[in-house]
């Protein structure tokens, strides 16, 4: 993860990329999404992940974000965040991975995993996933609303932050795309607003596109950006 992270760090940067993100060798993309909150995302499979596995890399006004890897299930794999300089794995020792199956099939998934990080060490996630029965339609692409709450923890067990909000869920695509989230430290708290405006395929204007449209200059909250890079957990 982190060499395809500077792999695609890198090729973003280059001037051959300034209006087009450019994917990494062996790589194929098949969405992009504009949202609220002055960040879009690009979405690709690579040759070496394995079946129905899937990347997505998010840019903001100020370049590449975020790289994250998800498993055919919506396992959150692997994610890689640029800001804070620190990458997450899904360890073994995980007593209950998300899984996307359990949520369409009972309308609720549960959840308690652990990731490693040579950078920041062992966190523990544990909560839910639910739907809400609610259909909506966004730029022509039907979602299913969802509902979410999350603690943190770091290797001792002891807690870390709280997050908590209302997504979307793509049967097709199986994948989670953001909405409203709230995280929630001892002092202080972060509102974020990710909700998809745009979906945008291959051959249409703006596909790839480096240039986040939406919100771009306006400040959502007072809380310091790189903690909210750190506890940034979308699959």
């Amino acid at each position: 993860m982190m060499k395809i992270g500077l792999t695609i760090a890198a090729l973003s940067a280059s001037p051959l990329a300034a209006q087009e993100f450019s994917l990494p060798q062996g790589c194929e993309a098949y969405l992009t999404i504009q949202s609220t909150s002055c960040s879009v995302s690009h979405y690709f499979t690579c040759e070496e992940d394995g079946e129905g596995e899937q990347r997505r890399a998010t840019m903001d006004e100020e370049g590449l974000s975020y790289v994250g890897r998800i498993s055919s299930d919506a396992e959150w794999l692997e994610s890689f965040h640029l800001r804070s300089g620190h990458t997450e794995r899904m360890s073994d020792d995980s007593d209950d991975p998300m899984s996307m199956s359990e949520l369409l099939a009972n309308d609720i998934d549960t959840w308690d995993f652990k990731t490693e990080s040579r950078e920041i060490g062992v966190s523990q996630y544990v909560g839910f996933d639910r739907l809400t029965g609610e259909t909506v339609e966004i730029d022509g692409v039907t979602l299913r609303r969802t509902q979410y709450a999350l603690t943190a923890y770091d290797g001792a067990g002891t807690e870390m932050w709280k997050s908590e909000g209302a997504e979307f869920v793509s049967d097709e695509w199986r994948m989670f795309i953001g909405g409203l989230s709230s995280y929630i430290t001892s002092d202080d708290r972060f509102d974020s607003d990710d909700t998809p405006v745009e979906f945008i395929f291959p051959g249409e204007h703006g596909y790839l596109s480096v240039n986040p449209k939406f919100g771009c200059g306006v400040e959502m909250s007072s809380f310091d950006a790189n903690d909210a890079q750190l506890i940034q957990t979308n699959y």
